[in-house]
């Protein structure tokens, strides 16, 4: 037998019974064969270099994982296992990726202090798009990164995220997988800090996206909870080592002298979404008895959905928003809990709806 090349198998000689041989090679002639390929390679550009080369990290042979580097962010701060000056880059591909069609592109930002390779990041991507025809990219965010171009780094070096993400990693993907490459087939989305960093990036570069989605983001750096939480994240050693400054990312965080966290805050800076997809997420941190840290948390982060919300409102900029408090209506699981598996799921399964039907 031989195989044809849309893969179906063609008979060379009279066949009496299917032996154990036979069977073998329509196993390899199936479709499913098309699994066992190499994942899709990448070359250096855009000011990427690739360290590690994409390998397969799933069973079904839609996601897998490579490394960069990059001159923008050349010394990031490091969480347990990962290596220095590489950047972990997770990407999902649709069922049944054709290499000749052309899909569009989720750019998944991970929250703090966490990271793209992270198993609970994985499922809740492939659950979310499996038949969803879209490709799903998760960039390192560091463990407190924050998705800016820091200004007071130090001893830290260059931590320029956003030019890493939107001026090196965009094109970079755009040159090497099947993508869209346009507005249209582009949508942003985060969970926590990822979910500050998606707003951050859609008003900074609203050029770029189409859609935008916040799943329990911190939006508003004009909160002083959200202040107190950054600086946390830059004095904390489970944030990454080493540890940095408290204004190394937006400068010092207390007036007259906090310019850049009240410019950098993406809940009064809403302008520049009109015409974008926008869609906010978020629980009430449900019974504050249980979990109470990550009770808390979400608490505080619907307080700076809530204000986003009115000043989109104000704005006059349509919007969704799923504020479903304690989570008993939105998902099985769900608590309204912050980083809860069961509540971003639900999030994700939304927005990717969301995004599709656009």
């Amino acid at each position: 037998m031989a195989c044809s090349p849309t893969g179906s198998a063609i008979m060379i000689k009279p066949m009496i019974r299917l032996s154990v041989a036979v069977i073998a090679v329509l196993a390899l002639c199936s479709p499913a064969s098309a699994a066992e390929a190499t994942p899709p390679q990448f070359a250096d550009g855009f000011g990427l270099t690739v360290t590690s080369r994409p390998r397969w990290v799933d069973d079904q042979h839609r996601t897998f994982v490579f490394s960069v580097s990059t001159n923008q962010v050349p010394t990031p701060t490091l969480l347990d296992g990962q290596e220095p000056g590489r950047h972990t880059i997770v990407v999902t591909l649709p069922d049944n990726y054709d290499r000749t069609a052309r899909y569009p592109v989720q750019y998944y930002l991970h929250g703090h202090p966490d990271r793209p390779d992270a198993a609970w990041n994985q499922r809740v991507v492939e659950n979310a798009t499996r038949g969803a025809g879209l490709i799903t990219v998760q960039p390192n965010g560091s463990g407190r990164g924050w998705y800016s171009n820091w200004v007071n780094p130090g001893a830290a070096g260059p931590q320029n995220w956003e030019t890493f993400h939107l001026e090196q990693l965009i094109p970079f993907v755009d040159a090497n997988l099947n993508t869209i490459a346009t507005r249209d087939g582009r949508a942003i989305v985060g969970h926590s800090m990822g979910g500050f960093g998606a707003f951050h990036y859609a008003e900074h570069r609203p050029d770029l996206f189409s859609y935008v989605g916040s799943f329990s983001g911190g939006l508003d750096l004009r909160n002083s909870e959200m202040r107190a939480a950054v600086v946390a994240s830059e004095l904390n050693p489970g944030s990454g080592s080493p540890t940095v400054g408290a204004d190394a990312i937006f400068g010092p965080p207390v007036w007259p002298f906090d310019g850049v966290w009240n410019a950098q805050s993406p809940a009064q800076h809403v302008a520049s979404l009109r015409g974008m997809g926008i869609a906010l997420y978020t629980g009430n941190g449900g019974d504050l008895t249980i979990n109470p840290i990550q009770a808390v948390l979400e608490n505080r982060a619907r307080e700076t959905a809530l204000v986003t919300a009115s000043h989109l409102t104000a704005a006059g900029i349509p919007f969704h928003f799923s504020d479903y408090g304690n989570g008993s209506g939105w998902a099985p699981g769900c608590t309204g809990k912050h980083a809860e598996e069961a509540c971003v799921q639900a999030d994700m399964n939304h927005f990717v709806g969301l995004i599709t039907r656009r």
